[in-house]
């Protein structure tokens, strides 16, 4: 469900628009892999063994050659000619979350699994949602204009037509309503955005506002439109962001056409995700009566989004000032702000129901340890017929399952418990992995090791997100992941990416040889694993050479797919390796290959950035108040100065930061010597026992949950404290999410009481730390 078509979501695996401008500037393999030749010629000296005999974290020398002989075995197993036809079988016809076909592809993977042997079960929740009985929007003055709200079929798309089946163009989780009001154009409708809008004199309240797909997820902006006293909220797809300014459209081209729609959920997910009805308890299949004033994530006014064909008549009707140049998009027009002389009149009513999730979940127990479980997901529901979004990356996993199962007939079986999963209801709001999550909590507590969650997958660059302490391992297993265009390393690829078009940070990272991993916001199924239970989670895909504009709508559909995005299912195969090897290499180490490092190194980085937003606020509160002072004066001086006065802001105090230091030192010392120890005791922890194994891997499967805590404010259910999606960014990320927060919503006091639970939370981690150490410090010659 990503935010952004552009950005494919603002999920840390969506291709990001960096990676896209990159893929046009190296638009040939031999290109990318010039471009990745430089980088290893400028970066320091390989070492004198081969990447093969290169050691595996987690597993002794011996154990490692034996691995990367599984994963030969396991990558000649994986079988290309599969992946299209299962996707074009899953994709076939719609299947929303509640829909018949929903059922029915459910029940087909189900079957796959327990074909090649897994343990399967479908579990079923019911949860709220709502489908529309009502849409009408009109522009009532200066002229009457009525939006035709609909995507029209194109011969060149065979399942464009399925009419009857598709779900319209909508967004769930807004509220039934009847408004009318002056318009206003919002650009992105971000807090930003209202602030400029609020020094222009133009107030919202009581009036409709239009804003264009972008800049955060779509459910902030009903969100903030509600709070700044709007009625109404329309979201078009302007094609700045993924129309004719980037490329040919859909049919000719993959980009979106002027009728295409991007549906999706405008919940309020930062508050929690899951069924709008039951935070932080699974939503059992048992019927049971609703009354919608309990569904606390509902948006508060009505909301719609239009294709930039509807927008058009609207917002050339607009007078007033001119937009700010950064709010102009493509469109051929002028962009004026209103309000008004545009009047609109918005209408929307909605089917509220109960209506069933199906997850499909597949087990393959542990040989040695299957009370540790290794948990692998992507989910099967789509907005229409989703071959995109999400059944590229399903249809990898059904192959990366499928692969692991001939291992496992030829004999092996994994030392810990592998769990496949197909998720339902990720669209509306993660339903189907929360619900999961949060009826299996407990069990999860004590046995969840990873989550490796994956969506959306195409064309293009390794793009991976999550916990910092699994960034070691992720670098391995992309160093030994051979690209399908470049063939280089999907590692060397991307650090290629950084050295051509990356920044200051990134290119000196690629230079070092690192590759580094995004932080998770949220958008996807990795977040209840977790944000809200401190589970160690991954998100991984490929993408940035796919022409990606048909993101929820009718033409997501398998003949796009297999023109722009990924026709060969090279990049599908490439994501079976890379997450596979994940699985494997975590199922089979003879310890956890968690690494603390890396996550020292990051959490410093956190640290300082929280302490240099502090002093960019103090310096822009300054610089604020003082220009707010001048222009008084001058309007004192001038009778004919009309100017809107901005409220001056409280001066920034002395923020103490000694505690989020002290626990930041503390985590560096446990994490070196957690690394000497390890380093003598072997990659594998070669020298203890069975049972000191066995007692390490519990304390390193739990580290990760010592860093949640009590909840975050305004919002309990979300208790990372090193990772959060942000209260008025959604998917984006907020590292250190309630010190950074705090600061950034000027909450002085709570910036003292957010500092104390962070270190806390960071102290208590390295605590965990210092415990794995004294385990490892057992081994003989230790």
């Amino acid at each position: 469900m990503p935010a952004s078509p552009s950005n494919r979501c603002a999920r840390s695996v969506r291709s990001t628009g960096r990676l896209a401008r990159l893929a046009r500037r190296l638009a040939t393999p031999a290109a990318l892999a010039a471009a990745a030749l430089a980088w290893i010629a400028a970066a320091p000296a390989p070492p004198a063994r081969a990447a093969a005999d290169a050691p595996l974290l987690g597993f002794s020398a011996a154990h490692a050659a034996e691995e990367r002989a599984l994963e030969a075995r396991f990558d000649a197993a994986l079988n290309r000619e599969e992946l299209a036809p299962w996707l074009k079988r899953l994709s076939a016809r719609p299947h929303h979350l509640g829909s018949p076909y929903d059922k029915e592809n459910a029940e087909l993977m189900a079957g796959l699994y327990r074909s090649w042997g897994f343990d399967t079960r479908i579990e079923e929740f019911r949860v709220l949602y709502a489908t529309p009985k009502e849409r009408r929007l009109e522009m009532t003055a200066p002229r009457a204009f009525t939006a035709s709200l609909t995507e029209p079929p194109l011969p060149q798309d065979s399942t464009s037509g399925q009419t009857s089946e598709q779900l319209p163009p909508f967004n769930v989780y807004s509220i039934d309503g009847d408004v009318t009001g002056d318009l206003v154009y919002v650009n992105y409708g971000v807090p930003k955005d209202y602030e400029d809008l609020e020094r222009r004199g133009i107030d919202v309240k009581g009036k409709i506002v239009i804003s264009r797909y972008g800049g955060s997820w779509r459910g902030i902006k009903p969100k903030v439109a509600a709070e700044h006293g709007a009625v109404g909220c329309i979201i078009y797809s302007d094609p700045r962001e993924d129309g004719y300014f980037q490329g040919d459209v859909y049919p000719q081209g993959g980009y979106r056409n002027e009728h295409s729609v991007q549906r999706g959920s405008v919940a309020d997910m930062p508050l929690y995700s899951g069924d709008p009805l039951t935070p932080g308890v699974g939503a059992s299949p048992d019927a049971r009566s609703f009354d919608l004033k309990d569904a606390k994530t509902l948006t508060k006014i009505p909301v719609l989004p239009i294709s930039y064909a509807d927008a058009t008549p609207l917002l050339r009707a607009l007078a007033g000032p001119m937009a700010p140049a950064a709010w102009r998009g493509a469109l051929a027009m002028p962009y004026h702000l209103g309000p008004g002389p545009a009047r609109v009149h918005l209408r929307l009513a909605f089917d509220w129901k109960l209506v069933p999730a199906y997850d499909v979940i597949a087990r393959l127990p542990g040989a040695e340890r299957p009370d540790e479980w290794i948990i692998r997901g992507n989910h099967h529901d789509a907005w229409v017929n989703g071959a995109t979004d999400p059944l590229s990356g399903q249809v990898a996993e059904l192959a990366e399952a499928h692969a692991l199962s001939t291992l496992v007939k030829g004999g092996w079986r994994p030392r810990r418990t592998i769990v496949y999963t197909a998720w339902d209801g990720e669209e509306p709001g993660l339903l189907g992995s929360t619900e999961w999550v949060e009826t299996h909590a407990a069990e999860l507590r004590d046995k969840a090791v990873l989550y490796v969650n994956s969506d959306t997958n195409g064309r293009g660059f390794l793009q991976a997100g999550g916990s910092h302490t699994l960034e070691k391992l992720m670098g391995q297993v992309a160093r030994d992941v051979v690209d399908p265009e470049a063939h280089v390393s999907v590692a060397a690829r991307r650090r290629a990416a950084d050295l051509v078009d990356g920044t200051p940070e990134s290119r000196k990272e690629a230079r070092s040889g690192e590759m580094r991993i995004g932080a998770l916001g949220s958008g996807s199924d990795y977040t209840p694993f977790l944000q809200h239970l401190g589970i160690a989670s991954l998100n991984l895909g490929y993408g940035g050479e796919g022409h990606y504009g048909q993101y929820h709508s009718i033409y997501d559909s398998y003949d796009h797919f297999m023109r722009f995005m990924d026709p060969t299912m090279e990049y599908g195969i490439a994501l079976a390796q890379t997450a596979g090897r994940v699985v494997l290499r975590t199922a089979a180490a003879d310890v956890l290959p968690f690494d603390f490092v890396h996550f020292s190194d990051t959490v410093g980085r956190y640290v300082k950035e929280v302490e240099d937003l502090a002093d960019k606020m103090r310096e822009e509160t300054e610089d604020r108040n003082r220009a707010i002072e001048e222009k008084l004066y001058e309007a004192a001086a001038d009778p004919t100065e009309t100017w809107v006065t901005p409220k001056p802001w409280d001066p920034t105090p002395h923020l103490n930061f000694a505690p989020l230091e002290n626990a930041r030192d503390r985590l560096a010392g446990s994490a070196r010597a957690y690394q000497a120890a390890l380093d003598k005791a072997g990659p594998g922890a070669d020298g203890l026992d069975a049972q000191s194994r066995g007692r390490l891997d519990q304390v390193l499967l739990m580290a990760e949950r010592a860093l949640t805590g009590p909840g975050l404010p305004r919002r309990p259910w979300y208790v990372h404290q090193i990772y959060a999606p942000g209260f008025y960014t959604g998917y984006g990320v907020k590292t250190l999410p309630g010190v950074r927060e705090a600061i950034e919503e000027r909450k002085w006091q709570e910036v003292d009481d957010q500092v104390a639970a962070t270190a806390k939370a960071i102290a208590a981690f390295a605590a965990e730390v210092d415990r794995a150490t004294a385990i490892l410090k057992g081994a003989p010659g230790s």
